[in-house]
């Protein structure tokens, strides 16, 4: 169902009209656990259900974990000309009313983490109730918590919609680019010239870190591995 929970946000007409959108079903084996969590789906997300099963230190025993993910790429900067104020409703169209039910944890996570001095410019409104810090490619990150489960989110509201706004006008500057980022491009025409090129940057001055590339090719366009060309800092690399 998408009545509830951050399923409510799903509207195919604002996902479709993103600038990136991809959907993901991942399944592992995992290790029982005297309380693990297994995953179950609740209108297009995924919840978490505790079972209580035998542990297994050998792993002899293993269960599946099932994970859904979709990852979206909105570029407000371009579509509100210039503005980096952004919000839920001017996304998605939509806001949240409330938790799914069959949830046990269901919350929204913004990056608040400040360039310098803008912390002192920005304001994200309603005010968070908890603040997260985590460690992300090396660089210390700051998140604003909402949680959907917590009564008094929706007591002096029926929705949230979480925005941030700038409180002055800001520059048109590019924005930040992240310690590792990647571009791909198309290049040539027909089968004989036509290549994809994609190049991968990590900018952090020492820390090198493990990455796994996804492809999504053009369907007009036919690969052949034996063409593959993988170069790191100036040299070939042959693939194994």
């Amino acid at each position: 169902s998408l009545q509830a929970g951050l399923a409510v946000l799903l509207k195919a007409e604002r996902l479709f009209h993103s600038s990136y959108h991809s959907q993901a079903v991942h399944i592992r084996p995992v290790c029982r656990v005297t309380h693990p969590f297994a995953q179950l789906p609740c209108g297009g997300f995924t919840v978490a259900a505790s079972l209580s099963l035998v542990q297994d230190a050998s792993c002899l025993a293993v269960s599946w974990e099932l994970r859904q993910t979709l990852t979206v790429v909105f570029d407000t900067f371009s579509s509100g000309q210039g503005k980096k104020d952004w919000s839920l409703f001017k996304m998605f169209s939509r806001t949240l009313t409330d938790a799914c039910p069959l949830a046990s944890q269901s919350k929204v996570y913004v990056d608040i983490s400040p360039k310098n001095k803008e912390k002192e410019l920005m304001e994200v409104t309603p005010p968070p109730a908890s603040l997260h810090e985590a460690i992300v490619q090396g660089d210390k990150r700051t998140y604003a918590v909402y949680d959907l489960l917590s009564p008094s989110l929706f007591n002096t509201s029926r929705s949230l919609n979480v925005q941030l706004k700038w409180k002055r006008p800001q520059d048109s500057s590019e924005l930040p680019t992240p310690i590792l980022h990647a571009q791909r491009y198309v290049s040539g025409y027909g089968l004989q010239t036509g290549e994809i090129s994609t190049l991968i940057y990590n900018t952090h001055p020492y820390r090198a870190f493990p990455m796994i590339l996804l492809e999504t090719v053009p369907w007009y366009l036919r690969l052949y591995v034996h063409t593959l060309t993988i170069i790191t800092k100036g040299k070939e690399n042959k693939p194994s």
